[in-house]
C-alpha cells in the first residue's frame, strides 16, 4: 500500500480515538482548567502534559537538523531551551506562594496595569498565532511539496480533526491526551533509536564524538538559548496556564522534572540527525533517515510529528480559548472558548498559504521577549509602569534588529552561524535590565 494512504489513516484513526477518549468538559473549570471529577492534574499528568506540549513537531524537526548540522552538540544546544522549565516553575511557584497571585495576568495588571497587561496578551497572542502554522505545516511538507493538493489539504484536514477534540474538552481534553501522547511518544522514539543503533554500525561512542565544541559549531546557539530560558516561558502560555492547575508543590515538581526529561527526550531525537550526519545525508534529517531504513521507520518518525503537533495545537487551542474568554474576560463560557478556538484555527492556517518560514519562529520570537526576564525575575521589587514599558519594548526593537539583519557587525564577537543570534540577545538582555533598573532606582530614591 502507498505510504501516504497509511499516514491518512493514521492522522484519521489517531484523532477520531483521542476525539472519544477525551473527556467532555461540563463546566468552566473543566474547559478552561483542566479538572476532572473536580479533581486537578497530579504530578505524572502535569509533567506528562508539560512535556509533550513542548515536543512540537517544529520542535523536533530543528532537533533533528540540528544534529545533522553540528552533531551531538546541536541537540544539546536545542535541549538548552528546556532550562525554561525550572525558570518557569521556581518563579511561578514564587509567585503563587509568597505574592498569592494565581495568573501571569493578575500579577501584571496588580503591579503595572490593566495596559501593560493587554500588551503581554498581545505578545502572547502572537506566540500562539505562529504555533498553528508552524506546526501544521511540519505536518503538510510529509505529505507532499510544499504547495502542492497533498499538502494544502492534510493540513487542513490535521487542524480540523485535532480543534474537533478540543472543542469538546478544552484544557481537559489537552492534558489527558497529552499524556496518552508523551507514552506513544516515548515508544516510537525507543523503536527508531534501537533501529538506528542495532541495524547499523553507528554506535553511542559515534554519537558522543560527532560534534565539536565551539561556538561556529553550536555553542552560539546554546549560549542563545540559555539566555533566552530566563524569559522565553512566560511568553508561551502553553506553558505557564499549566503552572496554576494543582497545587504549587505539584507544579514546581512537575515542571523541574519536564525540564530534565523534555531535554533529554530533545537530545535523543537529536541523535537521529547525528546519524544522517554520520551517512553523509543531506536534507530534512527525519525524513532522509526514515527513507534510509524503509517504509516502517518513515512511518513511525511522521506518526510521531503527528502525536506531537496534536499535542501542541490542542494546547495551544486550549490556551487561546483562555486568553481571550478568562485573562482577557472577554466571555468567561464554555462556548465562547469554543469559538475562539474557531477564530485562532482561521487566522493560524492563513500563513500556510504565505510561504511563512517555519524554523525562525522560535528564536526570534525568544529574542522579542527578552524584555520580559527582569519583569518576573525581579518581581518583588516595586518597579514603576515605565520600567514594563521600557524593558518589553526594548526586547522587540532587538528583536526586529534581529529580524532585518541590522545587528552591527561590531557587536557580534564569535564567528559562525547563530553568532548574530546569541549577541544580539546578550546585548538585549544587558539593556532590557538597566532600563528596567533606572525607573525603580529612581523610584526608591
Amino acid at each position: 500500500m502507498d505510504i501516504a494512504i497509511w499516514q491518512w489513516i493514521l492522522i484519521i484513526a489517531s484523532s477520531v480515538t483521542l476525539f472519544f477518549l477525551s473527556p467532555l468538559a461540563k463546566t468552566t473549570d473543566d474547559f478552561f482548567k483542566a479538572t476532572h471529577r473536580k479533581k486537578a492534574p497530579n504530578t505524572l499528568m502535569l509533567t506528562g502534559s508539560l512535556i509533550i506540549s513542548w515536543i512540537f513537531a517544529k520542535s523536533i524537526t530543528n532537533a533533528a537538523n540540528l544534529g545533522l548540522e553540528f552533531g551531538i552538540v546541536g541537540g544539546v544546544a536545542y535541549s538548552a531551551y528546556y532550562l525554561s522549565f525550572v525558570m518557569a516553575g521556581i518563579l511561578i511557584y514564587s509567585l503563587r506562594t509568597r505574592g498569592g497571585f494565581t495568573s501571569l495576568h493578575q500579577f501584571l495588571t496588580s503591579r503595572f496595569g490593566k495596559n501593560a497587561m493587554r500588551v503581554f496578551s498581545v505578545l502572547i497572542a502572537i506566540r500562539l498565532f505562529n504555533e498553528v502554522w508552524s506546526n501544521t505545516m511540519v505536518i503538510g511538507s510529509y505529505f507532499g511539496d510544499i504547495g502542492s493538493t497533498a499538502y494544502y489539504t492534510s493540513i487542513i484536514v490535521f487542524t480540523l480533526l485535532t480543534l474537533a477534540y478540543s472543542l469538546k474538552g478544552g484544557l481537559s481534553s489537552s492534558i489527558f491526551t497529552d499524556v496518552l501522547q508523551m507514552g506513544l511518544f516515548g515508544i516510537l522514539l525507543f523503536v527508531i533509536l534501537g533501529s538506528i543503533y542495532s541495524s547499523t554500525n553507528f554506535t553511542v561512542t559515534d554519537t558522543l564524538q560527532s560534534g565539536i565544541w565551539s561556538f561556529d559549531t553550536g555553542l552560539n546557539l546554546l549560549f542563545a538559548a540559555l539566555i533566552q530560558s530566563l524569559s522565553y516561558p512566560f511568553h508561551d502560555p502553553v506553558l505557564t496556564d499549566r503552572g496554576f492547575l494543582s497545587s504549587p508543590k505539584v507544579t514546581l515538581k512537575s515542571f523541574l522534572w519536564a525540564g530534565i526529561l523534555g531535554g533529554i527526550c530533545i537530545v535523543l531525537f537529536s541523535v537521529i540527525g547525528v546519524y544522517a550526519k554520520a551517512m553523509g545525508m543531506q536534507g530534512q534529517a527525519a525524513v532522509e533517515v526514515g527513507k534510509a531504513f524503509g517504509s516502517v521507520i518513515l512511518l513511525i518518525i511522521n506518526f510521531i510529528m503527528i502525536t506531537s503537533a496534536a499535542s501542541t495545537l490542542d494546547s495551544t487551542f486550549s490556551s487561546f480559548s483562555k486568553l481571550a474568554a478568562v485573562d482577557l474576560k472577554l466571555g468567561e463560557s464554555i462556548s465562547f472558548g469554543r469559538l475562539a478556538m474557531c477564530v485562532l484555527v482561521v487566522l493560524g492556517t492563513i500563513p500556510i498559504f504565505l510561504d511563512a518560514e517555519i524554523l525562525s519562529a522560535t528564536t526570534i520570537s525568544g529574542t522579542m521577549v527578552i524584555g520580559l526576564t527582569p519583569i518576573f525575575f525581579f518581581w518583588k521589587l516595586p518597579a514603576p509602569k515605565l520600567s514594563f514599558y521600557l524593558s518589553v519594548f526594548c526586547g522587540i526593537g532587538f528583536g526586529l534588529l534581529l529580524v532585518f539583519n541590522l545587528i552591527p557587525e561590531c557587536w557580534i564577537l564569535t564567528q559562525g552561524r547563530y553568532a548574530d543570534l546569541l549577541w544580539a540577545n546578550i546585548w538585549a538582555a544587558g539593556c532590557c535590565l538597566i532600563l528596567y533598573m533606572i525607573p525603580a532606582w529612581i523610584k526608591l530614591w
